[in-house]
């Protein structure tokens, strides 16, 4: 069999069978096997060797400590109630404004992304506060929608990010790199989705109206009050995390074990500390980390048996072999993500694209960073983008009933070209991605 069928027979094969609604990893380790032993005449001891040996390399990949740490911090954040009071603060602070309630949801999701790391701690915690207080004042339903899933999202990218993780024991790059590059591409995302609500909401006020007079009666020694009790413990939270990381006194995996200790603190300063917390926290790091490395395997499975019959080589050289501009080439290979962002979770698009697109990467002299950050950024998409966008499931699951599923579809789209125009400002200026790479690491 030619590289160019490999390369063709196990994508299709693949999508088959999880259009079957076979779980991902399983498919696509079963696809692994079946063209494994296709490839290499059917002997079971060269496939499953080599099986082994990338699981043992799974195995000892230390950064990965770090995902069940951060999936806990999350959890215990989440358990101490800090989203709450930070919502309250917003929702009085940003009042007064048209729109105020819904740019107040994507600033506490800002703040909440930079201490979680992942977007379901965020987006049910925020969800459950801010839908039920939007819809009640008549903010309109899609807009809400829309700015809790994309406000959601941003806990994906903004550092400390599983993703980020993830895609730095993928690729050997440092992680403390791909939490720099990924900070301000985060924040962009962030400010252009309150400039799309002030500016909506400014023009049709009825969208997104201000609050009553009575509901934000407090005095400036109360609001001040207000805002150090609940901004300083998710600054406190990541200072440990990420400026132990940047002053280099820890490691990635180090930071995240500082991050789990902070958070179990916060935990017991607001007095939510439980056993049954801790127990409940404990059992979906479990979970969460499970289906992690699960996929993790499946992944590995996959590439190995991919790149060993020379599927990755036979699409470097179809890429390659366009003969054009290099950034019409970037810009097919995040068209291709952003469609697997339909139909896939991030975890298993980063498994299939990154042994496929690395060698193109380095041919077209892209730096390795800058490209991993652009991927990430992509990969936000795939929460937003229907029919299988997790945070649109995420939100449904805890809207009220007059939040149907279509609205929420047709609140997510407006948000989904401003993650596009996002991603092309990071690709027109990538000092946008490289600046704090650079300055704080060196070149």
């Amino acid at each position: 069999m030619s590289p160019e069928a490999v390369a063709i027979w196990m994508f299709v094969t693949l999508a088959f069978v999880i259009f079957l609604g076979h779980p991902l990893a399983f498919s696509l380790g079963g696809v692994a096997v079946l063209f494994g032993l296709l490839g290499w005449g059917g002997s079971p001891e060269i496939v499953f060797s080599l099986f082994t040996n990338k699981t043992y390399g799974v195995m000892e990949e230390y950064v990965l400590v770090a995902v069940p740490l951060f999936i806990f911090m999350a959890q215990m954040l989440d358990v101490s109630g800090i989203a709450e009071k930070l919502f309250h603060t917003m929702h009085v602070l940003w009042g007064p404004v048209r729109g105020g309630l819904a740019i107040a949801v994507l600033m506490v999701c800002t703040v909440f992304a930079a201490s979680t790391g992942v977007v379901g701690a965020t987006e049910v915690a925020i969800g459950l506060l801010a839908a039920p207080n939007l819809l009640k004042r008549g903010y309109h339903i899609p807009l809400t929608a829309g700015a809790i899933c994309a406000g959601g999202t941003l806990g994906i990218l903004i550092p400390p990010s599983i993703m980020l993780v993830v895609y730095g024991g993928l690729t050997n790059i440092s992680v403390g790199k791909l939490f720099a590059a990924a900070m301000l591409p985060g924040l962009t995302l962030s400010t252009l989705y309150i400039i799309y609500v002030a500016i909506r909401c400014g023009i049709s006020p009825e969208l997104g109206p201000p609050l009553p007079a009575e509901e934000r009666m407090y005095s400036v020694k109360q609001k001040l009050y207000m805002i150090v009790t609940s901004l300083l413990p998710p600054m406190f939270l990541i200072g440990m995390v990420l400026g132990s990381i940047i002053a280099g006194v820890a490691t990635t995996t180090e930071a995240a074990g500082l991050g789990a200790i902070g958070a179990v603190i916060l935990a017991i300063a607001f007095r939510k500390f439980t056993w049954p917390a801790v127990l409940d926290a404990c059992t979906a790091t479990l979970k969460i980390t499970s289906m992690v490395l699960i996929l993790f395997l499946g992944g590995n499975a996959f590439q190995s048996i991919f790149m060993g019959l020379g599927g990755g080589d036979a699409v470097s050289s179809l890429l390659l072999g366009l003969q054009v501009n290099p950034y019409v080439i970037l810009f097919i290979m995040m068209g291709i993500v952003f469609f697997l962002g339909m139909f896939l979770d991030w975890l298993g698009i980063l498994l299939i694209v990154i042994p496929v697109f690395g060698p193109v990467v380095q041919e077209l002299g892209f730096d390795p960073l800058y490209f991993g950050t652009l991927i990430c950024i992509n990969l936000q998409m795939a929460f937003l983008t229907p029919p299988f966008g997790y945070s649109l499931f995420y939100l449904k699951g805890i809207a009220p009933p007059e939040m149907t599923t279509g609205l929420i579809y047709r609140g997510v789209v407006p948000f989904i070209c401003l993650q596009w125009v996002g991603l092309f400002l990071c690709i027109v200026y990538p000092p946008l991605v490289m600046y704090l790479p650079t300055a704080l690491f060196g070149e």
